[in-house]
This record gives C-alpha cells, structure tokens and sequence, in this order.
C-alpha cells in the first residue's frame, strides 16, 4: 500500500503538494510547461520511463490534472504528482513572456519538496520554455535535462534566434518585415522572413527587462547535461548532429514520435473529452471509401479569420471532396461554418466543434489528406499515420515545421502560410484538396516511407535504443 502525504508550501495557502513514497532509488522530476501541446508529450515521455522502473514526479497545475490522472491510476506507486496554483502573472505587452518567467515563483517552493523528500530526484527533466531550472538544478545538486516539445529544427532555429537577436534587431532596426533572417550554421541553411519569426521576438528590446530575462532563460538550455528530443533519426537526424556539436557532448536523444499505444493509458488523455460520440465519427468514416477524407484541423491555439474561413469553405464545396473539420467551440469564424453546415455537411462533411479524437480520425483507412497549421504534434501524429498534408504555418515553429516538411523532407505541400490577412486562392485550395486524395503525388509515398521509419525507430530501432540509453544513464546518477 502506498502512502498519500500533502503539505501546504508557505508561499501560497492553496498551493497544495502531493507525494507518494517509494523505494525506487531512480527518481526524476519532470517540469512540463503547461498547455495540452507540452503537458501530453511530457507525459507520454514519463509513460516510457515509468514502464522502465523510474520513479516520476509531475510538476503540474489544476488545469491539466485532469491529463495525468489515467497514468495516475496504472501507476499508483511510481508517479507522484506536485500540484500548485498557477503562479501570478503581471501585465504585460508580451503574455507568452511574461508567463514563462512566472514560474520561476516555484523555485523555492521546489526547493523546500526537494530538501523535504526522503527519496529526492536525481535529476529535473523540463521543457525549454523553462530554462531558468538549469538554475535550480545546479542549486539542487542535481542534473537537469531539457525536454523539447519542438523538432531539432525548430530548437536549433529558436535558440540561434534568441541567442542573435540583438544584432538581429540592430540589423533590422526599421522593422522591414520581408527582411530575411538566415541561420548559416544550421544545416541547410534556412532562412525566413522577418514576418514568420515569433511575435515576441520581433517586439525584442535591448536591455527590456523581460525580453532580457527570457532571453537568458532560454540561452541557459545549452548549459543542461542533455537533451531529449520528440523525434527521430529518420526524420531530422541531421539536425539531432547539430544540436550535439552545439553541446559538445552526444547526450542528446531523440526517442520520438511519443504517441500513446491505442489501448494504453495515455491514449484516452491524448484524445482529449471528444465534443462527439467518437463512435458516430467513426461510424461516419466506415461508410467512406479509402483515402477519400480530409482532414482539418488547426490546433488548439490558431483560428481563421473570416476572410480564411470563407476560402477554405468555398474550396470544400468547389471540391466537393469528403471531410472532417474540427473547429474550437469559441471560434467566432466557426458561425460562419453554421451556415454552410445545412447545406454542405449533409452531403460531404462531418464537423466537430471542439476536442476531436484526433488519433483514431488520422489512422482511419478513409482519410488520406491531413490540412494542418503544422504544430510538431500534429505534424508527428501525421506522420505516424502516413497521412500527406497540406501546410497552413501560422506562427511559433510552424513555418520551420513546414519547411522541413514540404522543403527538404518532400512530404507535404504548401497551401497558405500566415494570419489573418492572408488569404489563400479559392480555386488553387480547391485544386489542392482534390490533388491530395486523388493525385499519384511522391508526396504521399514518402510520408508512407517516414511512417514506417518512425514505427521502425519506436519499437527497434534509432528511438527505443536512445531511450534505452537515456534511462542508463540517468539510473546510474
């Protein structure tokens, strides 16, 4: 029988710490940056862990309890939880920045569970929004290693960003936004518009409190003694080298794509509360022939505009291709989808306005094309799948997301890109659609191929023997 201990830190009356003893002598703690798109691949990489032996603590707020109670419940013994109030966030022009250095208030709260534990971690596993637990780490004693939700890519390019914008934004000091940032030591060289960089890297400020904070927050992820990677060698390997020299050392890992097995604990969490019956959308995707279904979804964060919405619904019916478009409930561009939904949806559609079981819709023999804004989950779970998409970037990593996608892996092709003001040609999305589930494009063989790689990698190859390797090495601290 486990034991259930909770105290209250002195920094907040209702911030509230739950511990499990156990005997396990390899302990790690594990800091997800909250939000679904961080918190479920954190807690799929903790699954792995736990199923080798590791004993788990979660850093983890109310609102996202309610995706770690499944593992929870397989894992009694093994995973324990630290569950705190959000930290206090002041006002800011930058929220994203201003939130991320927010939870530096848990350093000493952290601190306090730490020297209280009668087992503590050998080890802090965070995000690399959370740079500042290098900090932490080093006061602890302790290894910290960041955990990036992102593809090599993306990091290599974030950090790179982070680490030269002060010439960045001396060299564009008027703001051009087709002023193009190239990355001459990152293999192939990428460079983008200054339009496509995150928006709070094009407000930077020399010597602004909060941007310099940030700033070293983030720089502070190459002082970790390893990095674990949401990816594969098949995928981005050459970026995976990159990283290494960047360290100096090969403690760098890519034990991806983390997705749940379908009958796994993990799986349940990921797909979320569906806003439908899943059962009715399946049912609906039984009756469609093979590769006749698209796709579309833009995450949990972006939304169209109006003028977006109305191209994209005037493609569909232009197309008269079969689909399934999720849409968050509080999106005001999905009133506009109510009205076509009558008319339309009878004949070709099925909508879903809110959390959709994203999985089970991508491994569904009837869907063939995948509309994605190109966030690294979404682009891994297409993959998995072997399911072609058409590229929609609209900010953060996604347009670094999409050029290794469509660009240089040859796997995708590129339908828009952008906000709100940019609005992609009716009968060209038209076209494109019907080209997705019809054409015999290489496009959809070589997602085929990198499906299989990324199988291949997860269950013998490049991923299970970086995992393998992680959880000795951390064991023998």
């Amino acid at each position: 029988m486990c034991k259930h201990y909770t105290f209250t830190t002195p920094i907040r009356s209702t911030q509230t710490f739950n511990m499990y003893h156990s005997t396990n002598n390899t302990h790690l703690l594990l800091y997800p940056c909250p939000g679904y798109g961080h918190v479920i691949p954190s807690l799929e990489l903790a699954h792995h862990l736990l199923r080798r032996g590791l004993t788990i603590t979660v850093i983890i707020s109310a609102a996202d309890l309610p995706l770690i109670d499944p593992l929870l419940s397989s894992y009694p013994c093994s995973l324990h939880r630290l569950l705190f109030s959000y930290p206090k966030v002041h006002p800011s022009p930058q929220p994203l920045i201003a939130k991320i250095l927010s939870t530096q208030q848990l350093f000493d709260p952290i601190v306090k569970w730490f020297k209280s534990h009668p087992s503590p971690p050998v080890a802090i596993v965070s995000d690399f929004f959370l740079g500042w637990t290098s900090d932490l780490a080093s006061h602890l004693g302790i290894k910290r290693v960041m955990f990036s939700t992102s593809g090599a890519l993306g990091s290599s390019i974030f950090h790179a960003l982070w680490r030269d914008m002060p010439d960045i934004n001396k060299q564009n000091n008027d703001k051009d936004e087709n002023f193009y940032i190239s990355f001459p030591e990152i293999p192939n060289a990428p460079k983008f518009p200054w339009w496509h960089l995150p928006p709070a890297s094009r407000c930077f400020k020399n010597g602004d409190q909060d941007f310099e904070a940030f700033r070293t927050t983030i720089l502070a992820n190459m002082r970790s003694w390893g990095i674990v990677y949401n990816t594969f060698e098949g995928l981005e390997g050459v970026y995976i080298d990159h990283i290494k020299k960047q360290m100096g050392h090969d403690r760098v890992w890519a034990i991806g794509p983390l997705l749940p097995d379908e009958h796994g604990p993990m799986n349940s969490a990921r797909n979320g509360s569906s806003a439908v019956p899943p059962h009715d959308l399946l049912m609906w995707l039984d009756s469609k022939p093979v590769d006749s279904v698209v796709y579309i979804c833009f995450g949990s964060r972006a939304t169209l505009s109006e003028k977006q919405m109305c191209a994209l619904l005037g493609a569909l019916k232009l197309s008269n291709i079969n689909f399934i478009f999720s849409v968050k409930a509080s999106d005001s561009s999905s009133m506009i989808l109510s009205g076509f939904e009558d008319d339309m949806v009878a004949r070709q559609g099925f909508v879903v306005k809110g959390w959709a079981p994203q999985l089970a819709i991508l491994k569904h023999r009837a869907v063939g094309s995948y509309l994605t804004h190109c966030g690294w989950n979404s682009i891994l779970e297409g993959i998995a799948a072997g399911v072609m998409m058409l590229a929609w970037p609209m900010g953060a990593d996604q347009f670094a997301n999409a050029t290794l996608l469509v660009d240089q892996l040859g796997a995708g092709k590129q339908v828009c890109e952008g906000g709100p003001e940019l609005v992609p040609d009716v009968n060209e999305l038209a076209r494109l659609l019907d080209e997705s589930l019809n054409g015999d494009l290489r496009e959809r063989s070589k997602v085929k191929e990198l499906s299989e790689g990324a199988m291949k990698a997860v269950k013998e190859g490049t991923s299970i023997r970086d995992l393998d390797l992680f959880v000795k090495l951390v064991s023998e601290l």
